[in-house]
């Protein structure tokens, strides 16, 4: 039909169509239409009906126009018409200009008013164009949150006609442009069980029915159908069994992470899609190098929802990239990556290397979430980076104000684990203990003692709320609604008592009760002592009696009363002899050695965790000879000589002893 044909039927042919359409949506004869239509609300966003507006879709497939539908009901004014005028005028230039251009110039576009107003200036309007309007007026109102669209919007004709045409022609759709448009009203908050969206879903339906959706397309469409209805719709697994038949080689970087997410909404029937995962693993491993830090992000969190451990290969080669990407991820997605090592248990030299330097050069202006989420990666993993301790202490003593409770404890742990003080400790501390007295019952109670804890360990001791903790209206809290205190939480009330009673003699105040102390810090769940290397225990075991003479003269494995176990005790008397393990009179001296595994070290450093920083400085006010046998000093040794030397010089070097 030519265009001219079209121009002088405009109005009686748009009337027609769109009296028609309101007459069946309201059961009423068109003759009605008028009144209905003035009172009654935009059908998708409620909102009200547009003004006189006009809008022609052209296939990208064909060659004519297929739609002239307009959704005015009274004759069209002299200004809309000579609008019209102009589109038709424009028509060859829109038909000749590159697509590409296109995009690119609708990509720059930075406001919804904007994406309407350079389309109301085409003189037709393809369908992808449509489509892809749609989807950059949903990036752009995105920005701002997961809002909805402004009233302002909602009430545009423009806006309002593309609605309407694609409610009216979605079989006249190509299928990109089709799932693009569902995909953007979806995210739009369309309602859905208005007739757009129901339109658009069944034509979408109809067609995965027969077959004709691409790869692509079927990704866009199963993820708008997640979020329009849920994982456990029908629609659902007849898009993934398609998917699963097709060839991953044919598979976008894009459509591959946009799978994982879709396989992701369908956690609980991981094992169901476990080998189709496995083969996913596998092909990915050949496209990492492909992914933008996003979709690096997207596949990582995708991983940890699933579970998928066993695809450590990708991880391992996912973290390489990563690397690479740091400066380049925004906040949220590096959060969601160090969440994904956290949970796989990954981390490398170079990972930390280049956190560093992130983290050196950007602390002052990094989300909160993210400097907790940072130290929460180097607390997990065990990293003693004073690079980014120091930044971390440095942006919470000038920005803490922008921390959360729980975030403030998340971020403060770490020193403590890591048995670590920063330069600027002392402004730290104090401000921490301003923190502390203005917003102390907004702190999570586990959060609060987890934080105390934590600074009792690093000698930095808080005298000044040991009060408070132990309390019976803070246990209280603390327990909450369970039948009893968790054993975690008693072990640290207990360490910070022997602390309170051992290092800081001049507090006064409550004591904690006998029912809230634990009698040993060793156990196998929650404990606060690392267990013994036995691999180097039984090096030193045959030094030891080579040294001793036997067996008897030491033990091993010894609970104190005091709740630490002693990894070798050695008693002497007053005159310097030996006495067997077995005596208990005449005991003058104990001396307890701690053999010191890598575990009980920062991850590949020689320095010690403050949980064994902590023993060892509490057996010494104990009376105990705290002797360190560190592994990197035991593994040194090659012959039982060199063993049997060593114990001497560690044992006895400032004792006459007798044996």
């Amino acid at each position: 039909m030519a265009l001219i044909t079209l121009r002088k039927n405009l109005y009686r042919l748009s009337d027609f169509r769109m009296h028609g359409a309101l007459a069946t949506l309201k059961n009423q004869p068109p003759t009605h239409v008028h009144k209905v239509v003035k009172d009654r609300p935009c059908p998708w966003f409620c909102s009200r009906q547009p003004e006189p507006f006009k809008v022609r879709f052209h296939h990208a497939r064909c060659k004519k126009f297929h739609l002239e539908n307009g959704n005015d009901l009274h004759p069209l004014s002299g200004s809309v018409f000579s609008q019209v005028t102009d589109w038709d005028r424009h028509d060859q230039n829109v038909k000749n200009e590159d697509s590409q251009r296109f995009y690119k110039r609708l990509s720059n576009l930075t406001s919804s008013e904007e994406v309407l107003s350079f389309i109301s200036t085409m003189e037709t309007l393809p369908d992808t164009v449509a489509a892809g309007a749609l989807q950059r007026i949903c990036e752009v109102e995105k920005k701002d949150g997961d809002q909805g669209l402004p009233k302002e919007i909602l009430e545009n004709s423009i806006f309002q006609a593309l609605c309407f045409q694609f409610e009216q022609e979605p079989s006249e759709l190509s299928n990109t442009s089709l799932v693009t448009a569902l995909q953007a009203l979806i995210l739009l908050h369309v309602d859905p069980q208005s007739s757009l969206l129901l339109n658009l879903v069944a034509e979408c339906q109809n067609r995965l029915k027969k077959g004709g959706l691409e790869v692509h397309n079927l990704c866009i469409l199963g993820e708008s159908l997640i979020r329009l209805y849920s994982p456990g719709c029908v629609t659902l697994e007849l898009i993934i069994s398609q998917l699963q038949s097709e060839k991953l080689e044919t598979f976008t970087p894009e459509d591959v992470v946009a799978l994982y997410r879709i396989l992701q909404a369908c956690a609980d029937k991981v094992d169901e899609h476990q080998p189709f995962l496995n083969k996913i693993h596998n092909f990915s491993l050949s496209i990492v190098s492909n992914l933008s830090p996003k979709l690096i992000s997207q596949m990582l969190t995708a991983l940890v929802v699933l579970d998928q451990s066993q695809a450590l290969p990708l991880i391992i080669k996912l973290g390489k990239y990563v690397v690479r990407h740091i400066p380049h991820f925004t906040h949220k997605e590096l959060g969601r990556v160090l969440e994904a090592f956290i949970y796989f248990g990954h981390h490398d030299r170079f990972l930390t290397k280049a956190l560093e330097q992130h983290v050196a050069a950007l602390h002052l202006t990094l989300d909160p979430a993210v400097v907790s989420r940072i130290m929460e990666y180097c607390s997990r993993k065990l990293i003693h980076s004073k690079p980014i301790l120091n930044a971390v202490a440095e942006t919470f003593v000038c920005q803490s104000e922008k921390f959360s409770p729980s975030q403030i404890s998340t971020l403060m742990e770490p020193f403590g684990k890591l048995n670590y003080l920063p330069p600027n400790a002392s402004a730290l501390f104090r401000k921490l203990e301003n923190m502390l007295f203005t917003h102390f019952n907004y702190f999570p109670p586990k959060a609060l003692l987890k934080l105390l804890h934590s600074c009792s360990l690093i000698e930095c001791h808080p005298v000044n709320f040991m009060a408070k903790i132990f309390h019976p209206f803070f246990l209280q809290r603390l327990q909450g609604e369970e039948s009893h205190l968790d054993r975690l939480s008693r072990a640290q009330l207990t360490q910070l008592f022997l602390t309170s009673i051992l290092e800081c003699p001049f507090y006064k105040g409550p004591k904690l009760l006998p029912k809230y102390q634990v009698k040993s810090f060793l156990t196998p769940c929650c404990s606060m002592e690392t267990p013994m290397d036995f691999h180097l225990y039984n090096s030193v075991k045959i030094g030891l009696i080579d040294l001793l003479g036997a067996r008897l003269y030491f033990a091993s494995k010894v609970l104190t009363p005091y709740c630490y176990t002693i990894d070798v005790e050695i008693k002497l008397d007053e005159e310097g002899f030996v006495l067997p393990f077995t005596v208990n009179e005449d005991v003058h001296k104990r001396i307890a050695l701690c053999i010191d595994g890598p575990q009980r070290f920062c991850s590949n450093s020689k320095h010690l965790l403050g949980k064994e920083a902590i023993k060892q400085r509490h057996l010494q006010l104990l009376g105990y000879q705290v002797v360190q046998m560190p592994y990197h000093e035991i593994e040194m040794l090659t012959t039982r000589l060199e063993v049997v030397e060593y114990l001497q010089r560690k044992l006895f070097s400032q004792n006459t002893v007798h044996w």
